[in-house]
């Protein structure tokens, strides 16, 4: 099956008003329904979508003929006969996202069905340069084609999750800016030697996407995801959507100044909030008041947590400040945004969560306005450390569903 090419959003790629136009987009929203619930009926999938009962027959029929979808039993009725329930028919397809980061490669392989079927980690514990990141992404990519080749033909497309803004020119060329990095400019083929099907966006948006639609963000119309982890990302979901910007690099949240001349970060400005509250920035302040741990990862942040759970007061001061950027920083996505959930992800977002969340939330409502602080929730992502993987996965499958197919 070829996978056409990313487009920018906006209003140039719109297909004229046509009744084959029209057929396609309902195409579209009754197979995003049937993927997105994973098991549904004609019946829910009319009530939800507004289309009519006999609309939703015929393209469910067709969906079939295709074998995107299959009938998947029965439940009983009130009275009458059995429904039909439909699910995804998750051998007709495969789907691949990857989590990329400075360090290393997660590629996670998925059916249309979003279950996982298989997994490849390349990387180490040291900061790669673009070209060995690459080559780590074609190794794993080798090992779950080899393991897979009786279901490569199948292969919607390969969903990349990037540390960085991620461009798309007016060629349809996808080009990395890592600045905080130290990259220059990366196009996305030098990263990724398939080039047929490939897409590419922010890691953090990636987990936004996967939040949206199985996780945490599920249902909300308005949502910030934040990613905390060495980095610090966000996605920000308007109207049900998640925002793009004019050029993609709406939500680089991770470097928005919050304090003037303040502690400088890896981007070459001063003050951002991932000085502040990544991985490093925490780990770092800790280290200068006198903290031991080994490496820089999940095991010394849990340090961290630990020292402070057991009165260490260098290690309290340090999660207390933390907690003070963090529910700052969020607190002006509240005034900005009024969302109706915020989710924290990311391991650091996680680490955190999991250990003092009310406290965020008090943090954050002390640093908005207080009606918009009254309006939110605040939940900690549910799809955990394979969350941008999954969001990547569904990049091919948005490509499958548009309705410009």
């Amino acid at each position: 099956m070829r996978v056409e090419p990313v487009r920018q959003a906006g209003n140039a790629d719109a297909e004229p008003f046509t009744v084959s136009s029209l057929r396609r987009r309902n195409r579209a929203t009754v197979l995003k329904h049937i993927i997105l619930a994973r098991q549904t009926t004609r019946a829910t999938i009319a009530r939800d979508s507004g289309l009519s009962a006999a609309s939703v027959i015929s393209i469910v029929s067709d969906l079939i003929a295709d074998n995107l979808v299959e009938e998947a039993g029965s439940m009983a009725s009130r009275g009458g006969r059995p429904i039909g329930l439909l699910r995804p028919r998750g051998d007709s397809a495969i789907t691949i996202g990857a989590d990329i980061g400075e360090r290393g490669v997660a590629v996670e392989m998925f059916d249309l069905a979003m279950n996982r079927i298989d997994r490849e980690f390349r990387g180490g514990s040291e900061r790669e340069p673009p070209d060995r990141i690459a080559a780590d992404l074609t190794d794993a990519l080798t090992a779950l084609r080899d393991r897979h080749s009786d279901r490569w033909t199948s292969l919607l497309g390969i969903g990349l999750g990037l540390p960085g803004i991620v461009e798309t020119d007016h060629n349809g060329r996808q080009i990395l800016f890592a600045q905080s990095l130290g990259w220059g400019p990366v196009r996305v083929t030098d990263l990724c030697t398939i080039t047929e099907g490939v897409h590419a966006e922010n890691g953090a948006k990636m987990q936004a996407r996967a939040e949206l639609w199985y996780g945490a963000a599920r249902g909300c119309d308005f949502a910030v995801v934040a990613l905390l982890g060495r980095g610090v990302g966000l996605g920000v979901i308007s109207e049900g959507r998640l925002a793009r910007g004019s050029r993609s690099s709406a939500g680089e949240w991770g470097h928005m100044v919050i304090e003037r001349n303040g502690r400088p970060c890896a981007c070459g400005s001063r003050g951002c909030v991932e000085a502040y509250i990544g991985s490093d920035a925490i780990l770092a302040d800790w280290k200068r008041r006198g903290g031991e741990f080994d490496g820089t990862g999940w095991r010394a942040m849990g340090a961290l947590l630990d020292a402070a759970d057991s009165g260490d007061a260098a290690a309290s001061e340090v999660l207390d400040e933390t907690i003070d950027c963090l529910g700052a920083a969020i607190g002006g996505l509240v005034n900005m945004h009024n969302p109706q959930r915020i989710v924290i992800g990311g391991w650091v977002g996680l680490r955190l969560m999991e250990s003092v969340a009310a406290r965020i939330h008090t943090s954050i409502e002390s640093h908005c306005l207080t009606r918009p602080g009254q309006q939110f929730e605040l939940a900690i992502a549910e799809l955990g450390g394979d969350s941008v993987a999954i969001g990547s996965a569904l990049l091919p499958i948005e490509n499958l569903i548009a309705p410009h197919r």
